[in-house]
This record gives C-alpha cells, structure tokens and sequence, in this order.
C-alpha cells in the first residue's frame, strides 16, 4: 500500500456555472444614457438624420443646427462661418451633402421689390417630400377617366468610366456653380444628383468647365421658368464639344 500525499485535496475544486474567473474583466463600457425630459427649448431629430450612414458628422451636426434654429435664421455660408469655426468651404460641403440627401433646398426667389435672394430650406423628413412629389399630379379641372398626370422623365446622360469620389464632387460643385452664371440654371436636388454623371463624364473627357457650362445654357428656354438642364444630353454634347 502506498503512502498517501498529505497535501493533496481530497477531491478537485469543480467552478460552478456562477463563478467569475479572477482575470476576467468584468465589462461597463459602452454608451450610457443620462437622460432628463425636455420641457422647453428643444427639437426633435429622426434617427435617418442622426445616424446617417452616408452624411458626414458635420453634415449630421449642420442639418440639426439648421432644423433647431427659428424662421427667417441666417443660412448663408458667410452666417454659418461666422458662427462655426470650421470655415466656408468644410460648410459649403456640409450643405451639398444635406441638399444631395433631400435635407436642404435653396430656391431662388424674387421679392416684391424685385430683388433675387436665395431662400434656404431645410426638410426635417426628406422621405415624406418624396413621396408628395412621386404622386400623381393633380390639376384643378377633373381628368378623364383612367388619365393620370405623369411626371415627365429626365433625359438619359452617359457615365464615367471612372466615377471616382473627386471627379463627381468636382461635377457636383461645377452644377451648383451654374446659377452663378444664369439664373434659369437653379437646379433641384434631385436635377443635381441625375446629372452630376452627365457632367463628371465631360470633366473625364478634358472638357473645360467653360465649354460645359455655355452648353448647358444654350438650349434653355429664353424666358425664365424651367431651372431644368431639359436639354442636357450628355452624349449629344459630348460630340458637339
């Protein structure tokens, strides 16, 4: 008979399903929420602006800023970099942003002394506008039966072969820049985003930004009233540059 080792356990430890190990950290990170109700003072913001996927986080933060502020609040650039110190061109780039996403629209409007100002427009649900704008037209005098009135389609334009970040921000820029030099050229969100591929197919071509902007005027109507680029087609032009 052997000897027994006096200081061996009787029988091995076995941890229980409740025991922590020693070196297992016990883990309290992540946000938290300290919240008290707010009873003044304050603006609703839907989770589609706040955790965008695509806006950059001073997109994100502007188009709060521009929801939170009263009627009639200076929009201009030039305000906004007063107030910010991020500077013109970083919020220049925020408001393209939010107006690419339907957050912003800047309208050119006539007053009654017949002076032309910008009016900016900040949309807090931009799914709703396009879901009014995506209805059926509806006109005062009673259509025929079965006859719906049905928004014209915009024309085809060519794409890049490379439609890189820098060449669609530089025909993004090259589009908003048009009213500068003709004011029937004031173009929609929605007209930008169609045709920033039309342009940055041009810019990829070595067209200059000259040429593209005087082809884009010359087929507009001679009266003010559609902002459209109706005529805008890209291989059309293309050929004629």
């Amino acid at each position: 008979m052997g000897t027994q080792n006096p200081s061996a356990p009787p029988r091995a430890h076995v941890r229980g399903a409740g025991d922590k190990h020693p070196n297992r950290a016990h883990r309290t990170g992540g946000l938290q929420h300290d919240n008290t109700r707010h009873t003044t003072r304050f603006v609703v913001i839907g989770n589609h602006l706040a955790q965008h996927p695509e806006l950059s986080l001073l997109a994100i933060g502007l188009g709060t800023h521009l929801q939170s502020v009263p009627k009639g609040a200076p929009a201009d650039i030039k305000a906004l970099a007063a107030r910010f110190p991020e500077g013109a061109t970083r919020i220049a780039a925020a408001l393209r942003e939010l107006e690419s996403h339907g957050y912003l629209r800047r309208e050119r409007v006539r007053t009654s002394s017949g002076r032309i100002v910008t009016r900016t427009i900040s949309c807090n649900q931009p799914a709703a506008v396009r879901q009014r704008t995506e209805q059926p037209c509806r006109e005062s005098a009673p259509l025929a039966p079965r006859e719906k009135c049905v928004r014209k389609a915009l024309p085809a334009v060519p794409r890049p072969a490379y439609s890189g970040p820098g060449l669609l921000q530089a025909a993004t820029d090259l589009l908003a820049d048009l009213r500068r030099h003709d004011s029937r050229l004031l173009l929609s969100a929605d007209d930008t985003a169609h045709l920033t591929f039309g342009v940055a197919a041009w810019l990829e071509r070595d067209v200059a930004p000259a040429v593209v902007r005087r082809r884009s005027a010359e087929r507009l109507p001679p009266v003010p009233g559609d902002a459209r680029l109706s005529a805008v087609d890209g291989r059309h032009a293309a050929r004629k540059v």
